[in-house]
């Protein structure tokens, strides 16, 4: 006798139901046993295997990545059906830098300086080949660990090195034969970073350095990098510092901030404009940076002005910047060097003066250049040119699209949509 069941269902599908039908169920039941099956596959296996820490296969992950990519680039395509496999180059080129060949410049009568410049007219076209990394070469640690310690296997800084110099022991600390860790209040200038940043904040009448945002403070350009202890400091208070300094064959500040995790790249004041357009940053630093500031007849000042926007600031922390004299106003301004004579033809304003540091503020009022003698610095005529061209003997003035006071901006940490659409379209011309 046939079940209740069976009756209703022949009931729907007739006494004998299509074959579709039939095929319909036999395939849902196929998949069922698919998914389940996999599931509880998938279940069992990921109870019995054994637990691997996150940042541990995240640092082994990173490290056989940068292996895989690292051999990749031996292979180059030269065309369409061709490769070649480039070799390594040898041990005489593991410090080379593009277009920086200091014997060659030498050879080729630069001097004074500029042997140390971006020559790329002197460096002829070489042999292809991929410069090897250190020996013992490690992957960085990730951010913000990699910020504090570094391998010290990855930079070419020795550990006799590091004991030798007392300037150096007082900012970093070997915690291993391998790592270097950085000091978070090693000693960059006086007290310390933080102690040195809050006391440029409160000479721009600030309270505190938290409150360089408030002041239209987002970016800064430090010259001379050192150990990047002062940029590592801006970047945890949310500013956004860029370190520059000159090509070092060895020992490389720039190598060193790099390795951090902070923005940095070789530049030098000496003959040629940075590679930055016109009004970039909101504060140009200088804490003992060797930079002439005082010849050339004002021009790298004028390169400083250039990057400045309108009411940014200029720092300068130098035992040969500080006036000698009596302490009387009258009598100061008899004795000041050429360096603190020359701002003032450029529309800047001495606004604080502590111990050895000064801070300068760029203009913000468009009458100060028109109302100059007629013997200060020019202004520009036309717009900025390519990258790398001459220091320029004039200033831009505030006829350009550029000239937004930092002041006037808002206190946010990110551009607004007509100071982005004004970056962008300046940052494709220089493309």
């Amino acid at each position: 006798m046939r079940s209740p069941w069976l009756n209703k269902l022949s009931v729907i599908l007739g006494p004998r139901p299509p074959v579709s039908w039939l095929f319909l169920c036999v395939v849902s039941l196929l998949a069922l046993i698919t998914v389940f099956g996999s599931s509880s596959s998938s279940s069992f296996d990921s109870v019995t295997s054994t637990w691997v820490p996150e940042s541990y296969k995240n640092y082994r992950r990173l490290k056989e990545q940068a292996a895989v990519d690292y051999f990749e680039l031996r292979t180059l395509s030269s065309g369409a059906s061709r490769q070649r496999e480039l070799g390594f180059c040898g041990k005489e080129r593991e410090n080379y830098v593009p277009c920086y060949n200091v014997t060659a410049n030498l050879l080729f009568g630069f001097k004074d300086g500029e042997e140390f410049d971006r020559h790329c007219e002197v460096v002829g076209q070489g042999k292809w080949c991929l410069i090897r990394p250190p020996k013992d070469y490690k992957t960085p640690l990730q951010w913000p660990a990699g910020r504090d310690v570094i391998w010290s296997g990855n930079v070419k800084i020795t550990k006799d090195q590091f004991l030798s110099s007392g300037s150096m022991t007082k900012r970093m600390m070997l915690l291993e034969e391998n790592q270097i860790a950085f000091q978070s209040d090693a000693g960059l200038t006086f007290d310390g970073v933080k102690d040195y940043s809050r006391q440029i904040a409160e000479m721009m009448g600030l309270g505190s350095d938290s409150e360089f945002l408030q002041a239209g403070v987002r970016t800064v350009l430090d010259i001379g990098c050192g150990f990047g202890s002062f940029g590592a400091h801006l970047v945890s208070i949310k500013l956004m510092a860029l370190c520059i300094a000159g090509y070092e064959a060895t020992g490389s500040q720039v190598q060193l901030a790099l390795e951090r995790g902070l923005p940095a790249m070789i530049g030098n004041f000496i003959t040629r404009q940075l590679p930055y357009p016109s009004f970039s940053f909101d504060m140009v630093h200088c804490a003992q940076c060797g930079i002439p500031w005082d010849k050339k007849e004002g021009m790298l000042l004028i390169e400083v002005d250039r990057l400045l926007k309108p009411g940014g600031y200029f720092v300068l922390t130098s035992p040969k910047s500080k006036p000698h004299g009596s302490a009387t106003g009258t009598k100061i301004r008899n004795m000041l060097t050429p360096l603190e004579q020359f701002p003032e033809k450029i529309c800047w304003s001495l606004i604080a003066q502590q111990d050895e540091t000064f801070i300068w503020q760029k203009t913000v009022d468009a009458q100060c250049y028109s109302s100059r003698k007629q013997t200060d610095v020019p202004l520009c005529k036309g717009h900025d040119a390519s990258y790398y061209q001459a220091l320029s003997p004039c200033i831009i003035g505030p006829s350009s699209k550029r000239w937004i006071p930092i002041q006037n901006r808002s206190s946010s940490s990110e551009l607004s949509s007509a100071e982005l659409a004004l970056h962008g379209n300046q940052s494709r011309r220089f493309l």
